[in-house]
């Protein structure tokens, strides 16, 4: 799941830079690009920096509200409403293209407002279900942790290094379905351009529906246990 929303997130990154020039799956950069605009008086573009700011924690915002308010009653479940917003938002885009209003070209901003916008989404709910140790939209952190965790492997003890070598290999799974995702995305662009985007939905509506069988079977699997015990 993690390598596959991280694969959404680089396929959005390359076509949201291929496309309207920006980058969507963080707001580091957008910092400073509000700073250096903020600096040379062209508070227009700053203006627009920090909206491109406000997008992504807005995101985040609305997939962290729908998932506590979800929990309280689908606590199994919960991360599907922001994936189905995220789907949405990025059907919205994809569509964009083939509407008589054509969002694209001529809205580049709405375009990357909504991005960002839907990477704020899968960012917050995969930091929330894997409690802050998986990222899947920026590969800032992974590669710090990974930096660290590859120094103890020459520290730690065999038991503490098996718990480790899994973590190195779930954040080298994650970082290649990102990198993967962009590469994907940037050759796909040439072909299709905006349109492209459909191919991340098609990614989140097959992990909903594998995440939807393997909850089904696990639930199986301890009712049978539960009904028939050894």
């Amino acid at each position: 799941m993690a390598s596959l929303l991280s694969g959404v997130a680089g396929m959005v990154n390359s076509i949201g830079v291929f496309s309207v020039h920006t980058l969507t799956t963080n707001v580091t950069g957008h910092f400073a690009y509000f700073s250096e605009q903020f600096f040379l008086e062209n508070y227009t573009s700053a203006f627009t920096f920090l909206l491109y700011i406000f997008a992504f924690l807005s995101g985040a915002f609305v997939s962290g509200l729908a998932m506590e308010l979800a929990s309280v009653r689908y606590s199994h479940t919960s991360y599907r409403i922001p994936v189905s917003v995220e789907i949405a938002v990025l059907l919205l885009v994809a569509l964009s293209s083939f509407s008589s209003i054509r969002f694209y070209p001529a809205y580049p901003k709405l375009i990357s407002i909504l991005l960002l916008f839907a990477m704020g989404l899968q960012n917050a709910l995969v930091t929330r279900v894997s409690r802050s140790v998986v990222r899947t939209t920026h590969l800032t952190g992974l590669f710090t942790d990974l930096g660290i965790e590859l120094s103890q492997l020459f520290t730690q003890s065999k038991p503490q290094k098996a718990l480790l070598s899994r973590s190195i290999f779930l954040k080298l799974m994650i970082i290649s379905g990102f990198f993967s995702g962009g590469i994907t995305g940037g050759w796909l662009y040439q072909y299709f351009f905006l349109p492209t985007v459909f191919i991340p939905v098609f990614i989140l509506l097959f992990a909903l529906w594998y995440d939807h069988m393997l909850f089904r079977y696990y639930h199986l699997k301890r009712k049978y246990r539960t009904n028939n015990p050894s």
